[in-house]
């Protein structure tokens, strides 16, 4: 009982001393960017919290867990949920990949929607299909850049909210997948790989990361605003 206590003691004493050298840290780098923002530009000071924060991350990552804490600390969560949601995406494209989603067998299920719905016969039936196809491929591996994006930017963290490292890995990677999905549909007796849904697919992976690109510069901007609005 006595060891108990003390071993008790000696983990309540080690919780105090980490939090509050945590605390000192963070306080430390919150100085240095107000000392930063004094002399040198907004974009700077945020730049010193943000390697004071990474630093805080790196030492909470490195410290031995005390008994009932949780296994992953929130970063390592957040790098688990996006890669996750990544992963469910590539299954999805893979199992669009296969002879149950063939030209043939979604033409199966919606002429009867389509034309119910619409009025439409055959032969417009068969334009109306084609562009639904097309879109699909737009849409999938637009998804699909995103989410690689989102990973990336997690696993790689920058002080900025966008990055030309992100981006790239993002674009090549759905590329790659696409290039895979075409290459492999040439195996399947009612799939054809074709070059031009490999361009297709990546003009998608590439729109995405422009669109991102600009989403990120405008809301990055807006930030000031809001804070003078906040202040005012």
């Amino acid at each position: 009982m006595v060891q108990f206590d003390k071993e008790a003691s000696q983990a309540r004493d080690y919780s105090v001393a980490n939090n509050a050298l945590r605390h000192a840290s963070l306080a430390q780098g919150r100085l240095q960017a107000v000392r930063a923002a004094r002399t040198d530009s907004l974009d700077f000071a945020r730049d010193r919290l943000f390697a004071a924060q990474k630093r805080l991350a790196q030492d909470d990552n490195q410290a031995a867990p005390l008994p009932g804490s949780p296994l992953l600390t929130p970063d390592q969560k957040q790098l688990l949920k996006v890669w996750i949601a990544a992963g469910l995406w590539l299954i999805v494209i893979a199992i669009e990949s296969t002879q149950y989603l063939s030209s043939s067998y979604t033409a199966r299920i919606l002429y009867p929607i389509l034309h119910f719905l619409l009025g439409l016969d055959r032969a417009r039936f068969l334009i109306w299909h084609h562009y639904i196809r097309k879109t699909g491929h737009f849409v999938g591996y637009f998804t699909l850049s995103v989410l690689l994006f989102r990973a990336w930017r997690a696993t790689l963290p920058l002080p900025s909210i966008w990055a030309l490292r992100w981006a790239g890995i993002a674009f090549f990677m759905s590329a790659f997948v696409a290039s895979m999905d075409e290459w492999h549909q040439t195996y399947i007796p009612s799939r054809t790989g074709a070059v031009s849904d490999v361009i297709l697919d990546s003009t998608a992976a590439l729109i995405a990361q422009i669109v991102i690109f600009f989403f990120l510069q405008r809301r990055r901007a807006r930030k000031p605003e809001e804070a003078r609005i906040a202040a005012g």
